[in-house]
């Protein structure tokens, strides 16, 4: 479970300079151990919402301390599926997780609120209490391709996310193929670069971040925006 905020910047990439990032990368760290061969996976997340879309607003208005739940698996499988509670203040993310079995996420899917049990983690204690208190239900599906890279020195990690899409199927949410709406232009995708107290010089010269556009872009936001029928919430 983390403990610390750690700096996240994120740059919005055209398909020409995500090319360029992605050679400069594999020549520059290590790729995350958790891909395939081809040094990707797939990210799938349902966020969680209350029935005011604070999250949502929250995120509109750029308010300082604002957090989201969501149900994270990787390459649509359920052998791992973890929950997470992102939270941001003064620009510095946090983020708690832990592991949930198949049981439980359907009932989180599907709007059930599971009894509170012994062997629960404090993670999901926490989630079930704001279920309850601020109704908080599935709201949207945020799937990605990510290429992972990490650097021990400052514990700093750098991802290239693509084919960003949002889906309004929530309970279809282990199914492999499921309906979905692009976000971002073809081709386009977000570069983010985080680190816990230093990045070190030579990394953010090699990227050239200087150059690139810095952007507040969240994927939750953007996914929630619009759903798959075009309709803004």
């Amino acid at each position: 479970m983390a403990t610390e905020f750690r700096h996240e910047y994120k740059y919005l990439c055209d398909p020409h300079m995500l090319a360029v990032e992605r050679a400069r990368l594999f020549s520059l760290l290590k790729p995350d151990p958790h891909t395939g061969k081809d040094g990707k996976y797939l990210i799938r997340s349902v966020y969680f919402d209350d029935m005011w879309n604070s999250s949502f607003y929250e995120n509109e208005n750029g308010e300082d301390m604002r957090a989201k739940y969501r149900l994270r698996i990787y390459n649509c499988s359920d052998d791992y599926i973890c929950l997470e509670r992102k939270a941001k203040l003064r620009g510095m993310t946090h983020k708690d997780a832990a592991r949930v079995d198949r049981g439980t996420a359907d009932k989180l899917i599907s709007g059930v609120i599971p009894a509170p049990l012994q062997e629960h983690s404090p993670m999901l204690r926490r989630m079930l209490a704001d279920m309850k208190l601020r109704l908080l239900r599935p709201a949207v599906i945020v799937q990605y391709v990510r290429t992972p890279f990490i650097l021990e020195a400052g514990n700093v990690r750098v991802t290239l996310d693509e084919q960003i899409s949002s889906s309004q199927s929530v309970k279809r949410f282990f199914d492999p193929d499921i309906p979905q709406r692009q976000v971002l232009p073809d081709g386009n995708g977000i570069l983010e670069v985080k680190w816990d107290n230093f990045l070190p010089d030579w990394l953010g010269r090699s990227l050239e971040l200087e150059g690139l556009h810095w952007t507040t872009f969240s994927k939750y936001y953007y996914c929630r925006i619009f759903n798959t029928n075009g309709e803004k919430i």
